[in-house]
């Protein structure tokens, strides 16, 4: 029987920022994340990509590394193609740490769509569609801001993201300068990052509905609920889950409670793809469409979403931009930016992403076997 796991390697992944990423909880200077390589006995091997972004999964780079280890050793004699065993395996082991989780999640299925000769999307049971990500802004002044969203529009994006969550007079302002930078027509999306309470909340919302905003991510905190319910049943802008969806257990509850219009699935967040596609399934039941989110993931991470984005009807917003910031692209194969927010997946088998070797070399390497 083939696709026995008999060695994982673990890279300390470093990428640089363009400049600093500031959202309302928190500045990242680094794309500090964890790369896995699962290799079987065939020399066949699947890659993940982990991007803990501490303020929001409770994860760091150095804690990844440390439960990563043992997650290595806990799969050494398994087999590939298992996932739910060997996930399962890992949930028994050691509760949450979902990004770490996530990195093995998504190498998993990489080796096992590549022992099964077939592309991610296909493995998972669907086909290819046109994914078109928006583009973010980050918290700035209100001139900045507009200054942003003016390139991007002239970069030809269908959707601009707006990072808000702070002072709501203030958060107003920004919003109002980008309009009127960028003029009617191209729809905005912000996220306030558990930035507001609930009266702020309101009187954000409904004081920039007139700028045609989309929907709203994450307005209060992540544990919430309730006056997530509350903001949505008062808010003339639809609502969409992020901190508060990290598993299907939480999407049962956001659908129990009426909290929100729109579940942001991230990868990194969730545990992987296994998890995504339970959140998924109880968002089709429940008739609210899903987006795909992104930590600070190179192209490799954004590929593996790209990849169940495309397998799935139900996810019809993509905010896959985090590779934008980065100041290098060490990226070889996988899906490729057209026209700047076009992404075209690849069709070899796994997802078809790789890092090129002279880059892994400078990486800090952990080796399990």
């Amino acid at each position: 029987m083939q696709g026995k796991i008999t060695r994982v390697e673990i890279y300390r992944l470093n990428i640089p920022l363009k400049a600093p990423v500031t959202i309302a909880i928190g500045t990242i200077t680094e794309a500090r994340n964890i790369l896995v390589k699962i290799i079987t006995e065939e020399d066949t091997y699947g890659l993940g990509e982990g991007a803990p972004f501490w303020m929001i999964v409770g994860e760091t780079q150095d804690s990844c590394l440390a439960t990563a280890r043992d997650f290595a050793r806990l799969l050494m004699g398994k087999y590939v193609w298992d996932i739910e065993g060997n996930l399962r395996m890992l949930d028994q082991y050691l509760t949450r740490n979902f990004t770490c989780k996530s990195t093995f999640d998504m190498a998993l299925y990489d080796a096992a769509a590549k022992h099964a000769g077939m592309p991610l999307y296909q493995f998972l049971g669907g086909n290819k569609k046109t994914i078109t990500t928006d583009e973010t802004i980050y918290i700035g002044t209100p001139e900045a801001m507009a200054e942003d969203a003016l390139a991007i529009k002239n970069r030809g994006a269908d959707a601009i993201k707006v990072k808000l969550g702070k002072v709501p007079d203030e958060d107003i302002r920004r919003i109002k300068a980008i309009r009127e930078a960028i003029g009617d027509g191209l729809p905005l999306r912000v996220d306030a990052n558990q930035g507001w309470d609930y009266v702020s909340a309101v009187r954000v919302l409904k004081a920039i509905e007139k700028y045609d905003v989309q929907y709203c991510e994450q307005p209060v905190k992540h544990w919430d609920f309730e006056n997530l319910a509350r903001v949505r049943a008062h808010s003339p802008i639809p609502i969409c889950a992020d901190e508060s969806l990290f598993t299907h257990i939480d999407a049962l509850q956001l659908v129990r409670q009426q909290a929100v219009d729109y579940f942001n699935i991230k990868l990194s967040k969730s545990g992987g793809i296994h998890t995504a596609l339970k959140i998924n399934a109880i968002a089709e039941a429940a008739g609210i469409p899903c987006m795909i989110g992104c930590m600070s993931e190179s192209r490799l991470g954004i590929t593996a979403n790209a990849h169940l984005a495309s397998a799935r009807p139900n996810i019809v917003f993509y905010d896959l931009d985090s590779p934008f910031e980065h100041a290098i692209d060490p990226v070889a194969g996988g899906a490729t930016y057209r026209d700047h927010y076009h992404l075209d997946l690849p069709d070899t088998p796994g997802h078809g992403a790789d890092f090129e070797e002279d880059f892994l070399k400078e990486m800090e390497k952990i080796v399990v076997e």
